[in-house]
This record gives C-alpha cells, sequence and structure tokens, in this order.
C-alpha cells in the first residue's frame, strides 16, 4: 500500500498539475507498517528515510538466484544461495569492509557491511569540510577496553584496530552528518558550517576496489534541519534533473535558488 501510495506521489509531482504536492496520504500509509512517525512530534529525517528506503526495498524486490559456479555440472550441483535485490539496492546500496587486527597475534579479519546511508561524525564544532568528515569515519581505530573483540585465534577478547574500506560505491550515496550528540547527559545538536562541493566529490581514497578509483560524485540534494532538536524544521533543495536548476522546498514554498546558496550550516543529509 505505501509503494503505490509513493507510486503515486512521484507521478503528481512528475506530472506537474499542482502547486504544490502534500505527501499526507503515503505518510498515512507508511505511519501503518512504522508507528513510531504516527505523533506529530519531532522526528529524525535520518530515520524516516531509512524506514521508507526499507519500505520501498520490500514491496519492490525480487529474489534472485546467486550461483557458486558458472558452470553448472549436474543436476544435483549446487544451486547456491539466493538474495533479494531492488531498485532501491541498485540505486542506494554500498559495500564496506572492515579490517580488524588483533593486537595480540596479530590475526586478520575481514567483515563485510552494506550500506544505504553512511553516518559521518562531525570532527569539529566550528567548521569543517565533507572530507575531514569522511577522514574521520574512515581512520583506523583501536579497540579497547568494552571494545574488545573476541579473537577466534587467542579464544579471548583482545585488544584490535580497525579500519574501513569502501569496496563497493553505489550510484547514489547519502551521507548523513552526525549533528546529535550527548552533551552534559542530554543531546544536544552540533551548528558546524560543514563545507561539501558541489560536483567534484573523489571517493578514491577511501576505496579499497578499482571499481570505486573513478567514482566522482555530483550533489543531487540536499535535506537541511533548523532549530533544536525538539522544535525544529526541515526544509530541502534538490537540483533539478533536466535544467540543472536548483530548488527550494519549504512546506508549500518552492523558489529556484543560486548555486551559492546550496551550501548551508544546516545541511543534514547529503546526496549525491
Amino acid at each position: 500500500q505505501s509503494v503505490v501510495a509513493f507510486g503515486c506521489l512521484v507521478s503528481d509531482i512528475w506530472l506537474g498539475g499542482f502547486d504544490c504536492v502534500s505527501p499526507e496520504v503515503f505518510h498515512s500509509a507508511l505511519e501503518k507498517q512504522y508507528p513510531a512517525f504516527r505523533n506529530q512530534t519531532q522526528q529524525d529525517a535520518q530515520e524516516f528515510l531509512i524506514c521508507v528506503l526499507n519500505e520501498l526495498h520490500e514491496a519492490l524486490k525480487v529474489r534472485a538466484q546467486l550461483f557458486e559456479s558458472q558452470h553448472v555440472t549436474s543436476a544435483n550441483a549446487s544451486r547456491g544461495s539466493v538474495s533479494e535485490t531492488s531498485i532501491i539496492t541498485q540505486l542506494f546500496e554500498g559495500q564496506l569492509s572492515y579490517e580488524i587486527r588483533c593486537l595480540e597475534c596479530q590475526t586478520t579479519t575481514e567483515r563485510p557491511e552494506s550500506f544505504t546511508v553512511l553516518s559521518l561524525p562531525v570532527p569539529s564544532k566550528r567548521t569543517c569540510s565533507l572530507e575531514d568528515c569522511l577522514k574521520c569515519f574512515f581512520k583506523q581505530d583501536t579497540l579497547t577496553w568494552n571494545n574488545q573483540i573476541h579473537c577466534s585465534w587467542c579464544g579471548t577478547k583482545q585488544d584490535a584496530v580497525v579500519k574501513g574500506t569502501l569496496t563497493t560505491a553505489p550510484q547514489i550515496i547519502i551521507f548523513h552528518l552526525k549533528r546529535f550528540e550527548w552533551q552534559d547527559k542530554r543531546k544536544g545538536k552540533l551548528s558546524t558550517n560543514i563545507r561539501y562541493p558541489l560536483s567534484n566529490l573523489d571517493l578514491s581514497p577511501y576505496a579499497a576496489s578499482p571499481f570505486c578509483r573513478d567514482a566522482e560524485y555530483s550533489l543531487c540534494a540536499v535535506v537541511n534541519h533548523s532549530g533544536l532538536l525538539d522544535d525544529g524544521h526541515y526544509t530541502a533543495f534538490c537540483k533539478h534533473s533536466v535544467t540543472k536548476n536548483w530548488y527550494s522546498f519549504d512546506d508549500e514554498e518552492v523558489t529556484e535558488i543560486p548555486n551559492s546558496s546550496v551550501q548551508t550550516d544546516t545541511a543534514y543529509l547529503l546526496f549525491y
């Protein structure tokens, strides 16, 4: 039901028969699956986005057969594993690989992890760049105390170092800027001015495979959050895929904006 409502919403937007289009019907259908969005209190756009992507994936997924070998030699050959793919995974899903090395025995293991949204730490409270956030996300970390790993070779918990790399770059990559953090036993908001490029975002420094090293991205949308944690307002900047012009979406008000206005200190989600 929600995917049908989403399709109608997108159709109404692109047909251009209305001055503004309300997502009320889609929201009503989605909240039946996700009761957390039923009330009118402030909700997190990143959590809502993940729910929308999950719901669309579940509705549109196709079971695909993965063969362990391209050559089936007999009728009793292993049929391989079954995966599920959709237009959502084709557009938004990427792959990370975490290299974990035990500091006691130096044994190294690899842990793959899929993602649709990358949540990036904000390393400064005043100003920084998206590149600074990416460097912070992909830097090597040491796991000690309560974060120790269980080393299969040692048979006990040990200190370890872990480093992530990008192994598969998605067609559309979404960055979530982690502006909300715990401050003095309560959650506060970072108003850091984060500079992000409108074009030529290069992810090759964080990529492990040659398939990612030519991946350069251009910004296509921004979700902004102004105000505080419990009393804020969301707006969006979107780039028209045909005219390449930028537009600001603020409830029912839609206005064209210059490229210079796309950079803002309220950016919360970036779509490349």
